[in-house]
């Protein structure tokens, strides 16, 4: 059955009242129930930057709880997971002293990229790194996009709307677009859809984190893919989420462990990047999508859909979304049009029944006043338009050759990957022995970034793997910039 608003209702946006009276430029509110982790994670933070040097005496527990206001037995509990964790050590009726080895290396607190590493922390600090060749960007290369066509469509919209800088969109999002979207979907999906059962975000990201917002409070278990896209373990983790990762495999998810994963841990939610995974490429074949429906049903666990290149196919279309089988209202689509229409528009959109998107909408309002109009003119008139249509096929064919070429360059390395049917990525399985943090220094210091497995993991392991995107350099920079990463690993590992 279609969940009801009394079924979402106490998952809004309700915060636990009284308690902490932390500092809130030192510690954020959203796990007001787990102080001690914010405790830690403020006290890690400052020993791995250098703040406290190795054997340097910490704060009391006394005066850190007189300074963020909480009870001494929340310190205690941070201190002792840092003993556990040997990033301190106690002296006898003395107190806490930082563990050596504990300080981030000179290189990583600099570098952007090996601290989002060793801080197992986001994608964006990877991406703002500049590089000539840039491994770690999912996106489309811009000169494989229309770009002249593209400028028209911009005229275009000014003729049609000569108004549209003058006012904003609704909060939902223009009905006009909403109108398109849903016969889009009935043609190519039969989606049973109307236009207030859709809401216009600003890309998947948004989407992801209005969803968490309304859905998850402080310790509801939530389901993610292990690896996952980095950003959704970001996005969860700060909602206070406790996550349990289920592998995914190159013939999609093992249906047991899901199964089993739903009864004993009861999960709010499963977010899935079910067709061309990112990182892995991997997609679950359409008979796992229909029983997934099915006991997301049957266990009351929403299914979180991320589907941002389903066009970017290089043999047969992959299966519909696990929307297009949903009939109890139990699945949330996002479909994201950012990363191979036009990445400047920046427009995704969400597809759910009345009882969840109402909901959606009271949070985006509070975020923003909507998506801009102007863009969402714009990408209707564009994408919609037959010759973006046409352009899709030419599309599918430059970046089938990149990732031919990336397969190419990595032949003679050892290395080991499966070769995706779609989307951006390689997932490549370096040697256990890859000293993966020099590897990311150096790279960094010759020009070329990749995304390494670990911050694609909920569990921050996966450290020999590394995630390589063939979609945003152009065929040469593509082969020499590989030619040149594995040259420098050959340097590093000391391979002939």
């Amino acid at each position: 059955m279609e969940l009801s608003r009394t079924d979402v209702g106490h998952l809004g946006y309700n915060r636990r009242k009284g308690g902490s009276h932390l500092k809130r430029e030192v510690l954020s509110d959203v796990h007001s129930d787990k102080l001690f982790e914010q405790v830690y994670d403020y006290l890690l933070d400052r020993i791995r930057r250098g703040e406290w040097k190795a054997h340097d005496k910490l704060p009391s527990v006394r005066a850190l709880a007189a300074e963020f206001g909480v009870h001494r037995l929340t310190v205690f509990k941070a201190y002792q997971w840092l003993k556990q964790n040997h990033k301190v050590y106690v002296k006898d009726k003395s107190g806490y002293y930082v563990q050596p080895g504990s300080l981030l290396p000179p290189a990583a607190q600099q570098d952007p990229i090996v601290s989002a590493y060793v801080h197992e922390s986001h994608l964006s600090e990877i991406h703002q790194a500049e590089a000539a060749y840039q491994f770690s960007k999912a996106l489309i290369d811009p000169n494989l996009l229309p770009n002249r066509y593209f400028s028209e469509y911009v005229k275009k919209v000014f003729d049609l709307y000569p108004k549209v800088l003058g006012t904003y969109a609704t909060t939902q999002g223009d009905a006009e677009l909403r109108e398109a979207l849903c016969r889009y979907f009935a043609g190519r999906y039969r989606f049973d859809l109307t236009p207030d059962e859709l809401l216009i975000t600003c890309g998947s990201q948004e989407a992801i984190d209005l969803i968490a917002r309304v859905l998850v409070k402080p310790r509801d278990t939530v389901l993610l893919e292990r690896p996952t896209y980095s950003p959704a373990i970001d996005v969860f983790r700060r909602q206070g989420a406790q996550i349990v990762p289920v592998e995914i495999y190159p013939d999609g998810y093992r249906l047991d462990q899901v199964e089993e994963f739903m009864r004993l841990y009861k999960p709010r939610l499963f977010y899935i990047n079910p067709t061309f995974q990112n990182p892995t490429g991997y997609t679950v074949p359409a008979e796992q999508r229909k029983r997934l429906v099915d006991l997301a049903a049957e266990h009351q666990c929403l299914l979180i859909e991320d589907d941002p290149c389903p066009d970017i196919y290089f043999g047969k279309e992959p299966p519909p979304p696990f929307f297009a089988y949903d009939t109890s209202g139990y699945t949330i689509y996002i479909r994201s049009f950012s990363k191979y229409v036009a990445p400047g528009l920046s427009i995704a959109t969400v597809a759910c029944r009345p009882g969840l998107m109402n909901y959606l909408i009271k949070a985006k309002s509070l975020s923003d006043s909507g998506t801009p109009l102007l863009n969402q003119k714009i990408f209707l008139h564009y994408f919609f338009s037959e010759r973006m249509q046409r352009h899709l096929e030419k599309l599918r064919t430059a970046l089938a050759v990149r990732k031919d070429i990336m397969e190419e360059e990595l032949a003679g390395t050892g290395w080991e990957w499966r070769s995706p049917e779609g989307g951006f990525n390689l997932w490549v399985q370096l040697p256990e022995s890859t000293p993966m943090e020099e590897l990311l220094v150096t790279s960094r210091e010759r020009s070329i970034t990749f995304v390494p497995g670990s911050i694609c993991d909920p569990l921050r392991e996966l450290k020999p793997w590394i995630r390589m995107s063939y979609s945003f350099l152009n065929e040469r920079q593509l082969r020499e910039g590989v030619r040149r990463f594995v040259g420098l690993y050959r340097e590093l590992s000391g391979e002939k």
